[in-house]
């Protein structure tokens, strides 16, 4: 089996709803209910989902960037799920993150080689006279002329800027790197452009990845390997060609099926999901996606299913299998 770089064991985050001039706990939030994940070294898990499925929150749990509920989080074999901040310093060079939106992440006071330089600086990676050439160095890694540095982020398109924040994470010479939808926010042609950016640059500096997208057809473009999110559970992951070829989920097959075909000559069979997605602040019993169902049938009420391995690497939560 290959070599995991990282590995999440039922990983659970809640957050909590208050009430009252006591502040009174009155319920939660079941943002991430469960999720277990294993991310190889070099490849790149893909983890998908519609909006609020709590993919984003997964991935930030995953960082510490948000402290778990519960389950493990392990890195390179070792424990970090219960690592104070400052014990967390030394895996914060190795495990870094793109953001969505490449304009609210930037610093609109500083200057773009200021941005770059923050993390060499808290992690005292490069002495003074080193700092222009290291940052130089990023930004062409990524595209961009060394002269952007004495630019700030509103003078550059939308693609430019996800380039700085692509730059900005290279910085520290990360092994894992999670991108929470890094080419949303971008048109089309763009996406294709980032997408075969950082496809070169796992190429050519080892990196792991794991994305966070809610358009299957991007994460195609990418992902070695698939992980279908829906109400805080993992419901289906495969190697990426065996889950776009055979999905085994009513809710992967509905997600795919949404995919548009550029083929006008193509038809695709539409599966259109009825109701609204439950609420987090109360699941529904059983299977959480049974309420929009098309397959449901008996045990799907009343009873959740496990992730269970149908073959060597396609695993679904769902009493069909």
């Amino acid at each position: 089996m290959a070599e995991a770089l990282l590995e999440v064991t039922d990983l659970v985050k809640y957050f909590p709803i208050r009430r009252g001039i006591f502040s009174r706990e009155v319920g939660r939030v079941h943002a991430v209910d469960g999720v277990s994940l294993r991310v190889v070294k070099g490849e790149t898990m893909g983890l998908v989902g519609e909006s609020g499925c709590g993919k984003t929150t997964a991935g930030k749990t995953i960082l510490k960037l948000i402290e778990p509920t519960g389950g493990t989080i392990r890195y390179a074999g070792e424990d970090i799920t219960g690592l104070s901040r400052r014990r967390m310093k030394r895996f914060r060079r190795e495990m870094q993150i793109i953001f969505q939106d490449p304009f609210s992440s930037l610093n609109p006071r500083q200057t773009v080689g200021a941005i770059i330089a923050a993390p060499l600086e808290i992690h005292r990676l490069a002495e003074a006279s080193e700092k222009e050439d290291r940052i130089a160095q990023l930004l062409r890694q990524v595209g961009l002329p060394a002269a952007s540095m004495r630019r700030y982020p509103h003078e550059f398109s939308g693609g430019q800027r996800q380039r700085i924040g692509i730059a900005r994470a290279l910085a520290v010479s990360p092994r894992l790197i999670v991108g929470d939808e890094p080419v949303s926010a971008l048109d089309v042609s763009i996406q294709a452009q980032i997408l075969n950016l950082l496809e070169d640059l796992q190429e050519a500096l080892g990196l792991t990845y794991v994305m966070i997208a809610h358009d299957l057809s991007v994460i195609r473009h990418i992902a070695d390997t698939i992980a279908v999110m829906y109400l805080g559970k993992i419901v289906e992951t495969a190697e990426s060609r065996g889950l776009y070829k055979n999905p085994l989920h009513p809710y992967t097959a509905a997600l795919l099926a949404a995919v548009p075909v550029p083929d006008p000559s193509r038809k695709r069979r539409r599966m259109a999901l009825k109701g609204d997605v439950p609420s987090p602040v109360r699941p529904p019993p059983g299977c959480r996606f049974h309420p929009r169902c098309p397959r449901r049938f008996g045990p799907c009420d009343t009873a959740e299913p496990a992730l269970r391995a149908v073959s060597a690497d396609h695993a679904v939560a769902c009493h069909l299998y």
